[in-house]
């Protein structure tokens, strides 16, 4: 270890691994060691997903489960419909096609909406002003750090101002997105598919390729370039932000817009959803200067996986509640006052840990690099910055945060989002089961997402990880796992 790195450790707690935050502003210093580790963690080291066979299925199925899914929402009043004998297959197959070909054909419309929703965002982020960021060193790039123009709010803010203004002099109705859902839904797929292959083959001819396995359907999943840019937008940041939750907020502000003119008012349950979109959408928008320091854009390449989620997985199949409210009788979902006083109270609650322990682990990062800087952004919620953090300085130069949300588990941020997708299903009741398929999903993915996390820091960290596992000693729920 450098002298500059191991001069840390003069505030050492009495169990020798955790430090206080008096010296954060000792220069981040990657060691000898942490580069030879980092050198071994941006190869490709064996397969995940299953590998090729794995990521080929996911991708010719998950598609498909999108549609199944939503023809049962739309048509079959939320039940899950399958052939219950061998002679129904056939006519079942027909039937679902007929579905698709009808009412989820790629048309005009949906290409309409679609690309002018995906080139305005990519437009306005290309052109307006926003607060610089600084990401993390980038040990493929030589440890360069990579900058962000973080104008995710003004984006939104521009957004909804153009919404507001095509609805009120009816160029473009709100009301009509939700009834367009399916032929939206494929012309995201398209979208998905397309891009990803149009990335793989720019990176692969261009030399921007990295991690790659030589097979062309897992590196087509998993991604071949890290960094891809237009001019000063990072496609992948862009991406997370800009298109998925803009479409899911604007689909829930439809399903609200299509109450209105069929009943005359907007139930409880549909306002949920818009304040619940809202709030993550704001949070993203409003903290995007602590997206460049998570394991998304500072690890994860761009392909398939991240590129289908974000264009069409999240947006067509996080708000099935939104589908059903708009298209049913309230009576079939209505609760009780103390119904709503407990589904409102939880998503706040949860929506509060989830926000402030994402900036708790975000600031620590920009105060290791001596870049933090308070952001004036609303809200910006109480607790977000740890004065004063412990931290376990590592062999490899980076340190692992153990203050905050943090000293009680290793995911808390995991387990708060998992909490909000669970009522994005439960505003329904049990009306349906389908609206619970994102947080069914989503907790799936978490864990699997954890566990590629963990071994990863496994590799990089060695006994240091060992050490802060001890220290904080929970996964997820503190006192129980």
């Amino acid at each position: 270890m450098s002298s500059k790195a191991s001069g840390v450790a003069h505030a050492v707690s009495s169990d020798g691994l955790r430090q206080r935050s008096n010296v954060l502003a000792t220069e981040l210093v990657i060691t000898e060691h942490g580069r030879e580790r980092d050198k071994e963690l941006d190869k490709h080291n064996g397969w995940e997903f299953g590998g090729p066979w794995g990521v080929t299925a996911i991708m010719t199925f998950f598609p498909l489960l999108m549609y199944y899914l939503w023809i049962c929402l739309w048509f079959y009043d939320g039940n899950l419909v399958y052939p219950t004998s061998r002679d129904d297959i056939k006519p079942f197959l027909q039937t679902m096609w007929g579905h698709i070909k009808k009412d989820a054909s790629p048309n005009a419309y949906a290409w309409k909406v679609y690309s002018g929703n995906f080139f305005f965002q990519l437009f306005i982020a290309m052109i307006l002003p926003g607060y610089p960021q600084e990401g993390l060193p980038v040990p493929s790039l030589g440890y360069k750090t990579l900058h962000y123009n973080c104008n995710a709010l003004v984006c939104l803010y521009v957004t909804l101002v153009t919404a507001g203004f095509l609805h009120y002099y009816h160029i473009f109705r709100l009301t009509e997105i939700i009834d367009n859902y399916g032929h939206l839904m494929t012309v995201s797929m398209i979208y998905g598919f397309g891009v990803s292959l149009i990335t793989y083959v720019w990176a692969v001819t261009t030399g921007n390729a990295i991690r790659m396995s030589g097979n062309f359907f897992y590196d087509y999943f998993m991604g071949a370039p890290l960094n891809p840019r237009i001019g000063p937008v990072c496609l992948k940041m862009w991406a997370e932000v800009r298109i998925p939750w803009v479409i899911v907020f604007f689909l829930s502000v439809s399903g609200a817009c299509k109450q209105y003119e069929t009943l005359g008012y907007v139930t409880p349950n549909m306002a949920f959803m818009i304040l619940a979109t809202g709030l993550y959408i704001n949070a993203c928008a409003k903290g995007e200067e602590c997206i460049p320091q998570t394991w998304d854009i500072f690890h994860e390449k761009w392909g398939f996986m991240v590129i289908f989620w974000n264009f069409s997985g999240v947006p067509f199949s996080y708000v099935y509640s939104v589908v059903y409210m708009a298209s049913h009788d309230p009576a079939k979902y209505r609760f009780s006052t103390f119904g709503y006083v407990f589904i409102y109270t939880t998503i706040l609650c949860a929506y509060y840990v989830w926000d402030t322990a994402m900036a708790q682990k975000s600031h620590f990062k920009m105060q290791t690099q001596g870049i933090y800087k308070f952001r004036k952004t609303f809200p910006q919620l109480p607790w977000n910055t740890i004065k004063n953090p412990t931290y376990i300085q590592t062999a490899h130069g980076n340190r692992l945060l153990t203050s905050g949300f943090w000293a009680y588990s290793r995911k808390p941020n995991y387990v708060a989002d998992w909490i909000m997708s669970l009522t994005w299903g439960a505003i329904v009741g049990t009306a349906t089961i389908i609206p619970y398929f994102y947080s069914i999903f989503f907790i799936v993915v978490l864990l699997h997402r954890c566990t590629r996390d963990f071994e990863r820091c496994s590799k990089k960290y060695g006994k240091d990880w060992e050490r802060y596992c001890q220290v904080v000693k929970y996964k997820y729920i503190p006192g129980i796992y």
